[in-house]
């Protein structure tokens, strides 16, 4: 009884190894694949899953979830510059398809970044720099055509391809980077002188509308002297002064006048010339005789043409003859 004890002891060892190698849990989103002496039996899914020990094996598990490869590519464009893609690509393994998956491939993730070498390369070097910043998502397109086409057969779906960053060269760079700073100091200055033009415009305008309206009170307040002038002799008329005398009397009273505003400035150095007490009488006389000779002479000239109408005519057609030395009338 004792013998059959000890020897029950090992076999039930046996079996619960036997047992607890049998027994084996599928993670969500993950499949497995099952061998059965060495060839594909089958594939379990998420759970609690048995196999027939010694019999059948794990030969690998599947990832299900959507994985993402980030690819580095360096490449030349058509105007030769150098340039630097990073390429991000988002891949999962079809459900229907995972036989393929395991056993088609060694190393999807390198057949993967292979294609999207291919393509890149392909693909920018037709491109100029600047067509390659604004056709990353045709790049993206091309990439993902590509791949779907080639790891289909794989049991891989391309589920997105993204352009995430373009590199070009440091000198590239910075060469960008002084255009770009030119552009826009260029539109600056054209701002710049825009609103100055606008400044000197409105100025110009300002004094314009200014010297209009100081023209305008200039005339203003020479017609209101004008007006006060005439309304004065007016009132010195009704009072049996005749119009010369008034203006006499205006010109006199406006000559002290100026002689008193000019007095009350302490610090003015202004001397009015002539300043003698007669000057404003003078002054006036001498405009009237002036307006008297003028009226005299063109009197004259008058009844001389209304006495000899061709008188005049006759004297155009005359041509005086320069004096000369001989004549005792012109003395040098």
């Amino acid at each position: 009884m004792g013998g059959f004890f000890v020897f029950a002891i090992p076999i039930g060892i046996i079996l619960f190894f036997l047992l607890f190698s049998a027994l084996f849990i599928v993670k969500q989103q993950t499949a497995a694949i099952i061998e059965t002496f060495g060839r594909y039996s089958s594939i379990r899914n998420s759970g609690l899953q048995f196999k027939i020990p010694i019999v059948q094996r794990i030969a690998g598990r599947i990832n299900l979830k959507i994985q993402q490869l980030d690819v580095l590519v360096e490449t030349k464009t058509k105007d030769d510059v150098f340039v630097r893609l990073k390429i991000s690509v988002q891949f999962q393994v079809i459900r229907e398809k995972v036989y393929d998956a395991f056993y088609k491939l060694q190393s999807p993730q390198d057949q993967i970044t292979s294609y999207v070498f291919d393509v890149v390369r392909a693909e920018v070097p037709k491109m100029k720099l600047d067509d390659v910043f604004e056709r990353k998502d045709d790049i993206a397109i091309a990439v993902k055509s590509e791949l779907n086409d080639a790891m289909i057969d794989y049991g891989y779906d391309i589920i997105k391809t993204l352009v995430t960053d373009i590199d070009p060269d440091v000198q590239v760079k910075a060469a960008m980077n002084r255009i770009n700073a030119a552009e826009r100091e260029k539109v600056a200055a054209e701002y710049e002188a825009e609103a100055e033009r606008i400044k000197i415009v409105a100025k110009a305008r300002a004094e314009a509308e200014s010297k209009r309206l100081q023209g305008q009170g200039i005339a203003d307040q020479r017609r209101e002297i004008a007006r006060g002038l005439e309304e004065s002799v007016d009132v010195l008329n009704n009072v049996g002064i005749n119009s010369q005398e008034a203006s006499a009397l205006i010109v006199v009273t406006q000559h002290y006048d100026t002689l008193q505003s000019i007095g009350e400035e302490t610090n003015t150095n202004l001397i009015l010339l002539p300043n003698s007490p007669q000057a404003g009488s003078n002054m006036l006389n001498d405009m009237i005789a002036s307006f008297v000779a003028s009226n005299k002479i063109g009197e004259e000239m008058r009844k001389k043409n209304e006495a000899d109408p061709n008188m005049g005519t006759k004297r155009s057609k005359t041509r005086r003859k320069p004096p000369s030395s001989d004549d005792p009338d012109v003395t040098y």
